[in-house]
């Protein structure tokens, strides 16, 4: 290096501090925004991001990490020896089959006709009602989904008719949705990518709006879930499904009704993500209005899109912006009772979970969380959110509580070896 070159401060290896610097600025965040997030003031960070002061205590570790939406906690803490994805959950022991059959190689099947799309959309019906209604509903859908990846694939392959393959694409692509479910939050981001890009290409050479409008739907989510770089594109892929449905609104079925009225509440959540409380609430509002002209008993198989979720939406809205008081206000609002999926529901209790660990109750969220447990185990296994609070809680000073989040974190299997 020439002499006069100006030093590289980074040369060695990259301290707590400087790491938190580097994301919260990638985020476009203030230190004294950070801060006031944090709790703490504007000076505490400065000096924490100069190696003033050393890497906090696990809990305000964990409440840095969910405040710059960091995955894996070696990405801030910098030791790549054990690294531990706050927002992964564990490998289920079906992933390999699912992704064997979506990465198979389907021809003509010489050996056998497929399955007729009615009858296909009737295994899909029966798919998604057992998955609203099974505590261990990654366990149910990964024992269906192979068979369902290669029927329906095989269908698309073997249509007769532009009516035809156009029908098997539109129960491919919902097949592939479905498999969005299982694989999301599982150890291979790839493979969640390649069936949302798959249900994609299904949805639109079906030409079906419903179609449509679920894999924007996942597509949304899954480019939101990848950081802050990518809320551009799911606003933009929300922005564009919205333009191709709401103009369907006035004639539209129940279904295509609820997946627009889902894409609101998505384009909702993505502004709460960014902090924008007047856009996020208005883009709710349009999904109030939407799930009003749905009958009463109306209940999305795939979005779980209703008038009785509407509830359960606004407490997400109210915890991504960062507001304690307001989301518990709506988490007591909300009528859980009505959601009748088992998995959604569980959903729901973490995002109370969360609501009332923002306003300083923690014996409250983890009482929460243990009714979401109950609801969904492998709801509350797989999420990100429930196990920051836990692990956070396992070093809670008060003894009970410490003990009530040892046994909650058991059951997580995050105490496994």
């Amino acid at each position: 290096m020439p002499s006069d070159a100006s030093p590289d401060p980074y040369t060695g290896p990259l301290g707590f501090g400087q790491r938190m610097q580097i994301l919260r600025t990638r985020r476009g965040m203030s230190r004294p925004v950070a801060a006031g997030l944090l709790g703490m003031s504007p000076s505490w960070v400065k000096q924490l991001e100069r190696g003033e002061i050393g890497m906090p205590k696990l809990p305000v570790v964990l409440r840095i990490a969910e405040l710059l939406r960091v995955r894996d906690l070696s990405d801030l803490t910098g030791d790549q020896s054990a690294p531990v994805d706050l927002f992964i959950g564990p490998g289920h022991s079906r992933l390999p089959a699912v992704r064997d059959a979506v990465n198979a190689l389907t021809l003509s099947g010489r050996d056998r006709r497929a399955p007729s799309a009615v009858h296909l959309a009737a295994r899909l019906t029966k798919a998604w009602t057992a998955r609203h209604k099974a505590p261990n509903h990654r366990e149910v859908i990964g024992e269906l989904l192979p068979g369902l990846i290669r029927d329906a694939q095989l269908a698309v392959r073997q249509a007769d008719t532009a009516v035809d393959r156009r029908a098997a694409q539109a129960v491919l692509s919902e097949v592939y949705s479905l498999s969005q479910f299982f694989i999301a939050y599982q150890p291979d981001s790839a493979l969640l990518w390649r069936v949302a890009e798959r249900g994609m290409v299904a949805a639109q050479e079906s030409e079906d709006p419903h179609a449509i409008g679920v894999a924007a739907w996942l597509a949304a989510q899954a480019h939101r879930d990848s950081g802050p770089s990518h809320f551009d594109a799911a606003d933009a892929m929300t922005r564009e499904a919205l333009g191709y449905l709401e103009p369907m609104l006035p004639d539209a079925d129940d279904r295509t009704a609820a997946i627009t009225g889902a894409l609101q509440h998505e384009a909702g959540y993505t502004a709460a993500r960014r902090g924008e409380k007047g856009t996020a609430w208005g883009w709710w509002d349009k999904a109030q209005a939407t799930a009003g002209r749905l009958p009463a008993a109306y209940y999305h198989p795939v979005t779980s899109f209703s008038q009785a979720i509407m509830g359960a939406h606004a407490v997400t809205i109210a915890v991504e912006l960062r507001a304690g008081g307001e989301s518990v206000r709506q988490a007591v609002a909300s009528d859980t009772a009505t959601i009748p999926s088992r998995p959604r529901l569980a959903r729901h209790r973490i995002e109370e979970a969360r609501a009332y660990q923002l306003d300083g109750q923690p014996e409250t969220a983890l009482a929460t969380l243990e009714r979401a447990h109950k609801a969904a185990p492998e709801t509350i296994r797989y999420n990100g959110y429930a196990r920051r609070i836990v692990l956070e809680e396992t070093e809670s000073r008060i003894p009970v509580r410490r003990q009530r989040a040892a046994v909650l974190a058991e059951q997580l299997g995050l105490l496994a070896a």
